[in-house]
């Protein structure tokens, strides 16, 4: 009896060491395209760690808006040009650390014909050919929907298309082909991927291709979970975390 105390003694102290000293809820703030990351990298490093990520997502413009209204947190991941923006003002933590970036692909229906992408006259085509195309809704503030906007301007075919866009406020843009509300869906590649019922036809022609790059920045403040927060930015700077980003669609922003 004695012995077999002595064996779970030391197996608690073993276990205990090997736990973090106090346990964090890091709240991460992440723009749409990069969630699919954040929960991809989440739990090895919950599980390494005992923190647990408190995930939320929203559009780059809105969660902009959100920090900067006052709204906490302890990682923020946006694009650039608002990271900038809340540095300037004080909002985020100097020092953020670039991660990803991303291009913009078209998903169809699995069971649908794959049009032709190939070139730029190719995606014109196909985009007129669609009886509705799917995209962020420019006024909610995604930087894809605001891109590809432009786009159909610029390729002469804005107003064919206004009666047939299905303008999405966030989120999945593919799950509206999935459910049958469009027939093309022109977003993020790592947003397309994880819809089922979906297929990647491929990324935009170069020529037309938009690269949103997204950044982490700790919160300006110090605070019980910034730590754990600063570690996680990390994993997902380091090798571990471009693996994911690789799986996931996105690459490294250097490449």
């Amino acid at each position: 009896m004695m012995m077999r105390m002595a064996l779970w003694l030391a197996v608690a102290v073993v276990a205990l060491a090997g736990a973090p000293a106090s346990a964090a809820d890091v709240r991460v703030l992440t723009a749409g395209a990069f969630k699919q990351v954040v929960l991809a990298a989440a739990p090895e490093w919950e599980r390494e760690t005992g923190h647990r990520l408190v995930v939320e997502n929203d559009t780059a413009g809105a969660l902009a808006r959100r920090v900067a209204r006052g709204e906490g947190f302890d990682l923020l991941i946006v694009p650039p040009a608002q990271m900038e923006a809340l540095a300037r003002a004080g909002h985020v933590a100097p020092g953020a650390v670039p991660l990803a970036r991303v291009g913009v692909g078209v998903g169809v229906r699995d069971d649908a014909p794959r049009p032709d992408i190939g070139s730029v006259e190719a995606f014109r085509a196909a985009v007129l050919a669609a009886p509705r195309i799917a995209y962020i809704d420019p006024a909610s503030g995604g930087s894809s929907g605001t891109y590809v906007e432009g786009l159909l301007g610029r390729l002469g075919i804005a107003e064919a298309m206004r009666d047939r866009r299905v303008l999405v406020r966030g989120g999945l843009v593919a799950e509206r082909v999935a459910d049958g509300s469009a027939d093309l869906a022109i977003h993020q590649i790592s947003e397309i991927l994880p819809v089922a019922g979906v297929a990647l036809v491929g990324p935009l022609p170069a020529e037309i291709q938009s690269w949103t790059v997204y950044s982490g920045a700790l919160a300006p403040s110090p605070s019980p979970a910034g730590g754990a927060a600063r570690g996680f930015l990390a994993r997902l700077a380091g090798p571990e975390g471009r693996a994911v980003l690789r799986a996931k669609g996105m690459e490294p922003p250097a490449e």
